[in-house]
């Protein structure tokens, strides 16, 4: 699919679809009543079929693999959309997706009215490929982790100040939530360790290839998860403390990869 005006109108599909489901759950949390479940599902599965086809278009091109900043962050959103709505059939977490509409609409119109990113005309070996999957494996399941600590940190704040109304009713118990974010932060941990492993062998010249800031920020995402999943296993860290270090994770990761792609192709 590479025909500009069929792309161009699978993503402002996409974008209408996520933001009338964005407005029905803010109407229904408003009301403090759940989603319908089946609603929220075909919600998602409309918007993500033309999202899936719009951004599958734009970073495969006929001249290449685009890996620019904002189709990047617009295909990466797609991947948390999915992981979000197929965890949710088991798990509690179709919550998130009060942030994530909004957020995916936002990254797919930033990507139709940014310039064309970096093109790679070059084929890519399957071990590149392998480790570019896996790199936005690890960002999507660690967005959705702190995605997760932010829900918990607004919880944790209104039941501490006894205000557990509004939308903290139509949240699971704390317990379950703190739970639910340590086993996405487990599972992006370990595809962050995967994803760095495989990419220490393509590094020739850190300074040269511009991976310097990207390295460096990301093995400091990596000590700072891992230093919270130690403490959470043999100090028995939650609450405030786990949601800190979930954001400061965020932050480091965030530098790591959106930080230096932005000063690279926006700013230079």
């Amino acid at each position: 699919m590479t025909d500009p005006a069929a792309l161009m109108a699978f993503n402002i599909a996409a974008i209408a679809v996520y933001l009338s489901a964005f407005g029905y759950l803010v109407k229904q949390a408003r009301q403090q009543r759940s989603s319908e479940r089946s609603w929220v599902i075909s919600f998602t599965c409309t918007a993500m079929l033309c999202h899936g086809l719009g951004s599958y278009g734009t970073v495969f091109t006929e001249r290449g693999l685009q890996l620019g900043f904002f189709q990047v962050g617009a295909l990466i959103f797609w991947v948390i959309n999915l992981l979000v709505l197929i965890s949710g059939l088991r798990k509690p977490l179709h919550n998130l997706f009060l942030f994530l509409f909004p957020l995916s609409a936002l990254a797919i119109g930033s990507s139709l009215l940014s310039p064309n990113g970096e093109v790679f005309i070059d084929h890519l070996s399957n071990a590149i490929v392998g480790h570019i999957l896996l790199s936005i494996l690890a960002y999507s399941l660690l967005i959705i982790a702190t995605l997760q600590a932010i829900v918990l940190a607004y919880q944790n704040h209104q039941i501490k100040h006894k205000h557990p109304n509004g939308l903290v009713r139509l949240l699971p118990p704390l317990q379950t939530m703190e739970a639910l974010l340590f086993e996405l932060l487990w599972v992006g941990e370990i595809a962050l360790t995967l994803a760095i492993a495989t990419g220490v062998l393509f590094v020739d010249d850190l300074m040269a290839q511009h991976l310097a800031h990207k390295t460096v920020f990301s093995v400091s995402a990596w000590l700072i998860y891992a230093t919270l999943l130690w403490g959470r296993h043999f100090l028995g860290w939650r609450g405030n403390s786990a949601i800190r270090w979930s954001l400061g994770g965020f932050s480091a990761l965030m530098l790591a990869y959106f930080g230096s792609k932005f000063v690279l192709e926006i700013l230079l």
